[in-house]
């Protein structure tokens, strides 16, 4: 059922889509819950969750529901499935061998579930040269924000990092408008700053782009395109290994979408550092 949903996103509505985000964000016990449970965990009315199932090929609620008991009872019962996931065990990973099995089981299990019409409602955004680009990021997540801020700059023009807190944070909110798109990363733990700021922003008109986990950050309300990576690490701490990949499969989706403008600026860069170590 997951699969089928993320298959679809291309062809949701806008309040549909809030759904399909809300039942990926808590699979699958969000599907498991009335029309009405789901209806207000996604922010929507009821007609929307009936009209989002009709649009995955249920004749009706109760057959999207005797589907996914179906596959809940199936997944259940799978010892392939209990051996593959590493969060099932009690055991940390003491080898190499055993934090690689982590880490490329992230990896493959987040690109498995990339919806393909976020990551390009995303590049659009961040590919249209009438708006310019903000990012930010928690405590953690900062790193990421910065690291996309890079290589955008190198780009396009009209990127910043916003700062983090005190009153430059307030000043940057106050510039934002209808001509911005906002880059927002926030994984578990969510930081309640950085989603005032990205409701805030979605108040003054901006576009907001997510960046976190499969359970999602409350910011995902307020988004227009919302990615998501796994988190899990052999570690007491996230591992941001996914979400960095997520990231340059972004950065590379952009620079094809950019073209020639962004080739011309990389080259122009490039001849001014030459210029300027010969100086």
């Amino acid at each position: 059922m997951a699969e089928l949903t993320r298959s679809q996103f291309g062809n949701f509505s806008p309040s549909e889509t809030k759904v399909a985000r809300a039942l990926l964000a808590a699979y699958p016990a969000a599907g498991l819950e009335t029309v009405s449970d789901l209806a207000s965990r996604a922010k929507v009315s009821a007609p929307t969750v009936l009209r989002f199932t009709s649009a995955l090929g249920f004749e009706g609620y109760a057959a999207f529901q005797k589907a996914l008991v179906r596959e809940v009872h199936e997944e259940m019962g799978s010892p392939l499935r209990r051996l593959d996931d590493p969060g099932s065990g009690t055991r940390a990973p003491r080898i190499s061998s055993d934090f690689t099995a982590v880490f490329v089981d992230g990896l493959v299990r987040t690109f498995e579930a990339l919806p393909e019409a976020e990551l390009k409602t995303a590049v659009n955004l961040l590919g249209d040269m009438r708006l310019r680009v903000r990012l930010m990021g928690g405590r953690f997540s900062r790193v990421l924000a910065a690291y996309l801020n890079t290589h955008l700059v190198l780009m396009r023009p009209d990127v910043q990092l916003i700062p983090s807190g005190g009153h430059e944070r307030m000043s940057a909110l106050l510039d934002l408008g209808r001509r911005d798109v906002l880059v927002v990363f926030d994984f578990r733990r969510y930081d309640r700053e950085v989603i005032e700021f990205a409701n805030m922003a979605s108040a003054s008109g901006s576009h907001v782009v997510l960046f976190t986990d499969p359970w999602m950050s409350p910011a995902a309300d307020v988004a227009e395109a919302v990615i998501t990576a796994r988190v899990e690490a052999p570690s007491p701490f996230d591992s941001y290994v996914p979400a960095l990949a997520v990231v340059e499969q972004l950065v590379a989706a952009l620079a094809d979408h950019i073209g020639t403008p962004a080739r011309n600026r990389l080259t122009e860069i490039e001849s001014m550092q030459t210029g300027h170590h010969r100086a």
